[in-house]
């Protein structure tokens, strides 16, 4: 887990919502130099376009890939290179490829010191529900977030904070089946940015509304 941020909320109030390409900017630039990272699939994906070249970050994929580049564009595809998510990817000079078992293996082991993933709820406390709705008619995507919540060093969560219907996703506790107990770390939202874990929820940063209209909106209470 990582050491809580100290310092006041920044309130971005003549910016945001972020669109989905500037939370994934900001994530990259969260993401320690020289990290082993995983992204999931979804949002997460769009990281990797954001990474800078001299980061020394080396992204890893579950289905058996080490040192992935940015998403591929024309000539550049190569149908047989792709992420967790199927879409066409680049390499990275120093890329190796390996067998799903020890692609799962990196994972379970403590090896990444990074993973985002997308989430459907995420609790006050960190827990992390991301693989299926509980709706009768809902296919479930279980895939390596359960892996991934537990074996990496630090658990990062891009969403939106809001779900279609207007119902708050970072809640007081997950009523969606469970991926992992307590392993977020932090939440990116196109609104904000929390801090979540055993003292509850900690605003660090909003885009285009305060802390004070977030608070009206959620059913958890905000610390700042």
């Amino acid at each position: 887990m990582s050491e809580p941020t100290s310092g006041p909320v920044v309130e971005h109030l003549d910016r945001g919502p972020l669109s989905r390409d500037e939370m994934a900017a900001l994530v990259a630039r969260a993401i320690p130099a020289g990290a082993f990272v995983n992204l999931g699939i979804g949002q997460p994906t769009q990281v990797a376009d954001h990474l800078a070249a001299d980061s020394g970050v080396v992204l890893h994929t579950e289905n058996g890939m080490l040192g992935m580049g940015p998403a591929a564009v024309g000539d550049a595809i190569d149908p047989d290179l792709t992420n967790a998510g199927k879409v066409p990817v680049t390499e990275l000079p120093g890329a190796s490829y390996f067998h799903h078992a020890d692609s799962f293996a990196m994972m379970r082991g403590g090896h990444l010191d990074v993973c985002v993933l997308g989430a459907f709820q995420v609790s006050a406390t960190g827990d992390l529900a991301n693989w299926h709705t509980g709706a009768p008619d809902a296919i479930p995507a279980v895939g390596g977030a359960m892996d991934l919540a537990i074996g990496a060093k630090q658990v990062l969560v891009m969403m939106t904070l809001f779900a279609k219907d207007g119902t708050p996703k970072l809640v007081p506790t997950c009523t969606y089946p469970l991926t992992g107990v307590g392993c977020v770390d932090r939440v990116y939202t196109e609104v904000a940015v929390f801090e979540v874990g055993p003292g509850g929820v900690r605003v660090l940063e909003t885009f285009g509304t305060s802390v004070a209209e977030l608070a009206a909106r959620l059913d958890v209470p905000l610390r700042s």
